[in-house]
């Protein structure tokens, strides 16, 4: 079959007529639309979910996460992001988040709402507690080792270099000899 550009934008409008289709040239009313993404601040971050350690950049409104998408100048995923990255405004705008700690006593059937400072001063008490109770000073052979072998730590992936530096002295300074990394595991 020969067809010509001219006949072939014919027949293509021929069809387009007789198919119900009508091209109106008169104007029609704009709609703007305000995006989602207007007087947001953005941030840079790194995904807290597995050791990769994709960026993440989030968009922020008046302390709320309104969208976060795949750093495309980050050099690990390169604006990609896994199903669970890309779900990350779930962890903060979550209606069945809990935002309050829960403590159950032990044999306690129940869980009961505290403090935030009533929990951290919990759990700083149980660790001294379990540390000073299991602290070696001398090993078998009378070498000084100042250690605890009764608490361990793994540590998390969302945490960059500079934070993992710090959490590692302040475990070793704790005397803990158990201290792993998730990105090892």
């Amino acid at each position: 079959m020969d067809i010509t550009r001219r006949g072939f934008l014919k027949i293509s409008g021929a069809t387009a007529l007789a198919g119900g289709m009508s091209l109106s040239l008169q104007p029609s009313a704009a709609g703007a639309q305000v995006s989602k993404l207007v007087y947001t601040k953005e941030t840079t971050t790194i995904c807290p979910y597995c050791a990769v350690g994709c960026g993440i950049i989030v968009q922020t409104r008046d302390g709320r996460v309104v969208n976060s998408e795949g750093d495309p100048d980050h050099p690990i995923n390169e604006g990609a992001l896994c199903p669970k990255g890309a779900s990350l405004p779930q962890i903060s705008e979550n209606s069945n988040r809990l935002t309050k700690p829960l403590y159950r006593a032990p044999f306690a059937k129940e869980w009961k709402e505290v403090s935030w400072d009533w929990a951290l001063d919990k759990i700083a008490e149980n660790v001294k507690k379990t540390r000073d109770a299991s602290f070696l000073l001398t090993n078998e052979k009378g070498e000084t080792v100042n250690r605890t072998d009764a608490v361990a730590s793994v540590g998390s992936a969302a945490l960059d270099n500079e934070e993992c530096y710090l959490y590692q002295k302040f475990l070793r300074g704790l005397g803990l000899v158990y201290i792993e990394h998730q990105a090892r595991i």
